[in-house]
């Protein structure tokens, strides 16, 4: 029997007596929706009110959208709900997480190159503060991976960096301002994502550390961020074969993600680790978790192994009758049943979300609104931007520019976003502003093939070469490296020049470029795109401020030949 009066939920009595009263008025078709939190793309209120009516799911999660308009979808479906929706949404780099007009803080490892836990804090305040504004309860964050592996391409520059006790102290910090903001954060993605260079989006990745140094580093992070009292887990299709041994007492000879797992979720997370509150799957949909089992055994299986809240789905009328069918299968016990809704309603109740309800209170008014980008969230953010930019070499002493020596740039952008118009501009107009004379590469076109050209006409045409790398941060791929535009594999924007022109290369999203580019002489890392993040940027190689940033990972990739 679970305590609710202790970590993380801390219920008092009359809250322990709403769960219970809930739980046992609920029907096993409201129980069984407890358990769904399904991803909303309608703005629709016919189409709103029939997924509450007919689904009657625990919780629910938008993608950014409107303020305005989420508002209106998040009150229309809190009003129609018997039990008060939880509201997730992925508010990992601030407020933009939830809404479009939200404060795009900056990306966890630019949070880490401040060296600052106070900006992890602020993050945390501001992503949480201008979520709860439009309705948001549920954070689906900090991220507390490591990012172990440059080659991986999902965690990267959303995580704190590589090193175990700054991804524990700057998570920790991130939820001290979710939690002063009302919001509960959901740490991700356990047991640990980094160490394989795969995306579990297209596969079940592997966290292949032996138990013991998983325990000193992935483990010591969630013990840190339990005790401190974390209130929900999402656990990753990430498989940990250690992890299985350890509580089989024989080798592993099966890939079965965490998500699906009795030994990570129960034995590990569960009784090892002294975790009490909510676990959430990820994404079910991902790779990493459909191809692991049959998704009609794989449903109820999740539920009857551990977790609690089922993320997303493939078809959510499908999902629910697997889930049932499970039950009556016997896959999924009635114990389980109610634990996993009893933790659901707890989460709830630890959120005061039964007297917000009460009080008509569970979406703000239209003035909560004025906290999204508010000159308090803009400001840290770009103090954030200022301290965490990182110069990673100069060798040529390239900086400061000069527009009287290098007057005439070529600027090229890599990366195949749809940000790239908006960086691209960003970039081009303030380095205009500076006197700087832009050109921009544009792929393909006969006066930009420099393959084949001479090199007296290049360098007669340019004084500076700048590289925008902006590849960003994404699921569903498999490296996050640079797509050169060649012709023959000759050369064209790749940088054959750097002898004969000089050349600096900034990259706005994977850290790791120099892998590719290590003949570039001068090389920074922002570590996100974010306008904060830019205007800093070229602040900072105009001479104009201090490159104060510490990297939080080896920029260099273990190579030597990257730092010359």
């Amino acid at each position: 029997m679970m305590d609710l009066k202790v970590k993380p939920f801390f219920l008092d009595d009359e809250a322990i007596t709403w769960v219970n009263q809930t739980l046992s008025s609920m029907t096993f078709d409201e129980k069984i929706g407890q358990l769904f939190c399904p991803i909303v793309y309608s703005d629709d209120e016919n189409e709103l009110q029939n997924l509450i009516d007919n689904v009657r799911p625990g919780a629910v999660f938008y993608r950014p959208a409107n303020a305005e308009k989420l508002q209106d979808c998040l009150r229309i479906l809190q009003n129609r709900s018997k039990i008060p929706l939880l509201v997730g949404s992925n508010l990992e780099d601030g407020g933009n997480g939830a809404a479009f007009e939200g404060t795009y803080f900056g990306r966890q490892m630019l949070i880490a190159a401040t060296g600052d836990p106070k900006k992890a804090y602020q993050l945390g305040k501001v992503a949480c503060r201008e979520g709860a504004a439009i309705g948001v309860n549920w954070a689906f964050a900090p991220v507390v991976d490591i990012d172990m592996n440059f080659h991986n391409p999902i965690t990267n520059v959303r995580t704190y960096g590589d090193d175990p006790k700054r991804v524990l102290e700057m998570g920790k910090a991130y939820m001290k301002g979710a939690t002063e903001e009302g919001v509960a954060v959901a740490i991700k993605h356990f047991p640990g994502d980094g160490v394989d260079e795969r995306d579990q989006h297209l596969l079940t990745s592997v966290n292949s550390l032996s138990y013991e140094e998983w325990d000193r580093t992935y483990g010591d992070i969630y013990r840190g961020l339990i005790e401190e009292g974390a209130k929900s887990i999402m656990v990753g299709h990430i498989a940990m074969p250690a992890g299985e041994e350890l509580f089989d007492g024989k080798p592993c000879h099966r890939v079965i993600p965490a998500s699906l797992s009795k030994n990570l979720m129960q034995n590990l997370l569960r009784k090892k680790l002294n975790f009490n509150g909510l676990i959430i799957s990820d994404a079910t949909p991902m790779t990493g978790f459909t191809c692991a089992m049959d998704r009609k055994t794989a449903v109820p299986t999740a539920i009857e192994n551990g977790c609690d809240v089922f993320l997303f789905n493939k078809d959510l009328s499908e999902d629910i009758r697997y889930m049932k069918d499970g039950f009556n299968a016997g896959i999924l016990s009635e114990h389980r049943l109610n634990e996993a809704v009893t933790r659901i309603l707890a989460l709830k109740a630890s959120l005061g979300l039964h007297e917000k309800n009460r009080a008509g209170k569970l979406v703000p008014g239209r003035e909560a609104l004025s906290s999204l980008q508010c000159p308090e969230h803009v400001q840290w953010a770009e103090e954030c931007a200022d301290r965490g930019v990182t110069l990673v070499k100069d060798t040529q002493n390239l900086i400061p520019l000069n527009p009287k020596t290098n007057k005439r740039v070529l600027l090229q952008i890599l990366g195949g976003f749809p940000s790239n118009d908006r960086v691209m501009e960003s970039f081009e107009s303030l380095l205009t502003k500076e006197g700087f004379e832009v050109t921009r590469y544009v792929p393909e076109t006969p006066e930009m093939i420099f393959g084949n050209a001479g090199v007296e006409s290049f360098r007669s045409a340019f004084d500076l070469v700048i590289y925008i790398g902006n590849v960003e941060n994404a699921s569903n791929k498999t490296v996050a490296r640079i797509d050169w535009h060649t012709m023959f594999g000759l050369g064209n924007n790749m940088p054959w020049f750097v002898r004969e022109v000089p050349t600096i290369f900034i990259s706005v999203g994977n850290p790791y470029h120099l892998l590719d580019v290590p003949m570039v002489g001068t090389y920074i890392n922002g570590y996100c795109n974010s306008p904060y993040v830019i205007k800093s940027i070229v602040e900072k190689i105009m001479g104009r401020g201090k490159f104060t940033g510490i990297s939080p990972i080896d920029p260099f990739c273990g190579r030597w030949d990257t730092k010359l």
